[in-house]
């Protein structure tokens, strides 16, 4: 039912209010509610077959409703992104890029996330851009790390991470600042791994086995908490000593490298020398074995050769006595100048000059072969 006010309130009590005092404020007066709905009325009648309201004209009216109310359930998903459908503000399902349908409002919304985005955290460091460019600066209460033997270290490093595909929901009601919880994880996971780690492997060659240790167990917190994180990767930006001290640790490091370099060379000195020792000592021993079987084996002979010698003696001793004496002689006066004295001639004539023509005529023979001179029996002296 329309009232109409007549330059008064709806009680016909003029110009004040529905409790009998007058207008608070001299601002802008609201809107007329009547003439509103009087308009609306208006331009809904002049849709309307005939001018007027009819049954046909409500259904037709309810049918374009219906059905730009039902167009309105299609959106379109970027290529970066996933559909959540949500009905009644529930997770119902994940849709991917492209055109999609989800019930109409109020029955069904969707959000759209930049699922499929590489997003990035930086620990340690900031970047901040200004008139002169991008400058870094370093954050110690976050990059400075106790190693397991008790070092201190420096480490800036980066981490990059997305939305996993089908934990989008997670993502979305699981956590609140995203952002913020990877950092965390990320700060967490990398002091436990340098806890657990010496510093030299960390400053030489441990960084890849860091990474992926620091990744791994970030992955492992986050998909205890339902995150729907995914962490891609992990990239040690610095890893440095401190900045008071990292002079004296260069000079540590200086010091290590000539240790192992010297090191290095006495391994290469030891490696040429041991072998060419242990090959003059084999040389020395087959000598030595040489040696001693030629030594024995004289003996034997010599021992065999007294006992033949002793034997003959025992049969007839003058005559083995004066070949012993014979020989002697021959082995001691063989290569000495000789000279025969003959006591019948006269004084200064019984000396006569030997005449040794047994070693003149091998003189004048050609020598031997080496493998002859070794088959033939060595000659004596003169007797």
């Amino acid at each position: 039912m329309a009232w109409k006010n007549q330059g008064g309130g709806p009680w016909g009590s003029g110009p004040k209010g529905p409790w009998g005092s007058g207008p608070q404020s001299s601002g802008p007066t609201p809107p007329d509610l009547e003439d509103l709905l009087r308009r609306g009325q208006d331009k809904l009648q002049s849709l309307l077959p005939g001018g007027h309201f009819s049954t046909m004209g409500v259904v037709i009216a309810v049918l374009v409703v219906a059905v730009i109310w039902g167009l309105s359930g299609f959106f379109r998903v970027q290529p970066n992104e996933l559909g959540v459908v949500l009905r009644f503000g529930q997770y119902v399902r994940t849709v991917q890029p492209g055109l999609n349908y989800h019930l109409p409002y109020p029955i069904e919304t969707v959000l759209l996330p930049e699922a499929l985005r590489i997003r990035s955290v930086s620990i340690g460091m900031r970047v901040t851009e200004g008139r002169g460019g991008t400058t870094m600066r370093d954050v110690p209460e976050e990059s400075l790390m106790l190693t397991g033997d008790e070092n201190i270290v420096d480490v800036d490093f980066t981490v990059l991470w997305r939305i996993k595909p089908d934990g989008v929901g997670d993502f979305l009601f699981n956590i609140q600042n995203p952002e913020g919880t990877v950092k965390a994880v990320a700060e967490s996971a990398m002091r436990e791994v340098i806890g657990r780690s010496e510093i030299q492997p960390i400053l030489t060659g441990a960084r890849t086995a860091t990474e992926q240790a620091v990744q791994d167990l970030m992955q492992r917190t986050l998909d205890e908490y339902t995150s729907g994180v995914l962490i891609n990767q992990v990239q040690m930006q610095k890893v440095d000593p401190p900045s008071q001290v990292i002079d004296a640790f260069r000079d540590v490091q200086a010091a290590r490298a000539d240790q192992e370099r010297l090191q290095n060379e006495a391994r290469t000195y030891a490696n040429r020398i041991v072998p060419d020792a242990r090959g003059r000592a084999a040389q020395i021993l087959q000598g030595a074995e040489a040696y001693r079987g030629q030594a024995v084996a004289e003996a034997r002979g010599q021992t065999a050769r007294f006992l033949k010698v002793y034997d003959e003696y025992k049969k007839a001793p003058d005559v083995t006595r004066q070949r012993i004496y014979l020989e002697t002689m021959e082995r001691i006066f063989g290569n000495a100048d000789k000279l025969v004295y003959d006591p019948g001639q006269g004084a200064g004539q019984g000396v006569l000059p030997y005449l040794p023509l047994g070693e003149l005529s091998r003189r004048q023979q050609p020598p031997a072969p080496p493998q002859q001179q070794q088959q033939g029996q060595p000659q004596g002296g003169n007797r």
